[in-house]
């Protein structure tokens, strides 16, 4: 389950793939397919979060791994490169980066 803490001492990818509207919907179903049947096979991963842009122009991967070892280490996996490789064929252009959490704003 994905947790947004400061304390949750993850790293996250976010990953913005660009897109011809009609190849939206066939990226997330890769992203998804491949999240179910291999990222989350990978010692290290936490979570991901598939999101499609309303214009259909993008799809973002929020996803969390224990420790940039970890995510460095997925990297190298012949099956997340091989997922890795079908998911930029889809695309125009992407840019994954990792982040970690600077602040939470919430109504809570």
């Amino acid at each position: 389950m994905t947790t947004i803490s400061k304390l949750n001492n993850v790293v996250t990818l976010i990953n913005v793939f660009v897109v011809k509207p009609e190849r939206q919907a066939e990226l997330v179903r890769l992203l998804d397919e491949a999240t179910d049947a291999v990222m989350k096979r990978i010692d290290g991963f936490v979570s991901a979060n598939i999101h499609r842009s309303l214009d259909g122009t993008r799809v973002a991967n929020y996803a969390q791994w224990r420790d940039e070892a970890a995510f460095k280490a997925m990297l190298q996996d012949d099956r997340a490169k091989l997922h890795m490789q079908q998911a930029a064929a889809l695309a125009e252009r992407f840019e994954p980066v990792l982040y970690n959490v600077a602040s939470i704003h919430d109504t809570l």
